[in-house]
C-alpha cells in the first residue's frame, strides 16, 4: 500500500497497522540466526565454483570441476554444466534439532525445481546422511521423509535389485512423503519458508502455507547440513537458517 507523502502521523500509523505481514518479514521469533546471506558479492574468477560464505559444491564429484554456481545480480544463479551427473547440490552447514529456513526463490522454466534436502553424514544407515527434503517447482510441493523412506540403505539399494523393493520394503514407504498441488508461474520470485518442529515439516510460500509432513525421520535430532538439490536451473537469494534448538 502506497501512502500519500503528506499523510497525517496518525493516519499513516493506523494504514500502516492494516498492511499485512507475510511470515517472512513478521515478527516472528525462529530462534538463533545462524546463517544469513544475500550474496551481494563477486567471485574471484568464472572457471569454478565459488560461492563463498560457507557454500560449497560437488562438482568435482559430479560436473569434473565445471562451474555449476554464478554469483550474478546480487543472487546465487544454480545450473548444471554439460557435465554434472544428478542433480546440482549446493551445501551449507546448518545444526539444529529445530529450525526454519528462509530463502528468495526464482524458477524460470516449468520444469525448474528447488530442493531443500536437509542431512546428517555421521547417520550411517542411510544413503549420504539424507534425512528429509522439501522439493518445490512450479506444479507443487513434494515433502518427503528420506532417512525412513527412500534413502534407507536397504530401501535405496533395492532401487537395482531384482527383484525390487519387497513387499515390506514397500509397506515402510507408507506416509512417508506427501504431495501438495500448486500453481506458482514462473519467472518470478518467491519467498520460501521452510520449518522443522519435532517430526513435523512445512512449507510456506509467499505467506501461505502449502502443506505439511510429519514422519519420524524428520525429528532425528541433529540436522547438521542444508543442501540446495537442483536438477535444471534455480535462483536463490536472501538465505536465512534459524536455529530454535
Amino acid at each position: 500500500m502506497k501512502l500519500p507523502r503528506r499523510l497525517p502521523l496518525l493516519a499513516t500509523a493506523v494504514l500502516a497497522a492494516l498492511v499485512p505481514l507475510t511470515p517472512l518479514h513478521a515478527a516472528v521469533d525462529h530462534g538463533k540466526l545462524t546463517v544469513q546471506d544475500d550474496f551481494a558479492r563477486t567471485e574471484s574468477q568464472e572457471k569454478t565454483d565459488e560461492p563463498g560464505n560457507g557454500w560449497a559444491t560437488h562438482r568435482t564429484a559430479r560436473a569434473k570441476g565445471h562451474k555449476q554456481v554464478d554469483l550474478r545480480d546480487g543472487a546465487m544463479q544454480i545450473f548444471p554444466s554439460a557435465e554434472t551427473v544428478r542433480a546440482v547440490s549446493v551445501h551449507h552447514a546448518a545444526e539444529f534439532t529445530d529450525g526454519t529456513v528462509a530463502l528468495r526463490f526464482k524458477l524460470d522454466d516449468a520444469r525448474d525445481s528447488l530442493g531443500l534436502d536437509f542431512a546428517e553424514l555421521a547417520r550411517n544407515d542411510v544413503h549420504a546422511g539424507h534425512l528429509f527434503a522439501a522439493r518445490v517447482s512450479p506444479q507443487q510441493v513434494l515433502l518427503q521423509d528420506l532417512a525412513a523412506g527412500t534413502m534407507r540403505l536397504n530401501i535405496h539399494a533395492a532401487r537395482t535389485a531384482k527383484p525390487k523393493r519387497t513387499p515390506d520394503q514397500q509397506q515402510a514407504l507408507f506416509g512417508k512423503e506427501k504431495k501438495i498441488p500448486a500453481a506458482l508461474a514462473v519467472g518470478e520470485w518467491r519467498d520460501l519458508l521452510v520449518k522443522i518442529s519435532g517430526d513435523e515439516l512445512s512449507v510456506t510460500v509467499d505467506g501461505q502455507r502449502l502443506g505439511t509432513l510429519k514422519s519420524p525421520g524428520i525429528a532425528h535430532p541433529t540436522k547438521k547440513i542444508l543442501r540446495l538439490a537442483v536438477p535444471r536451473n534455480a535462483v536463490v537469494d536472501d538465505v536465512k537458517i534459524w536455529r530454535k534448538n
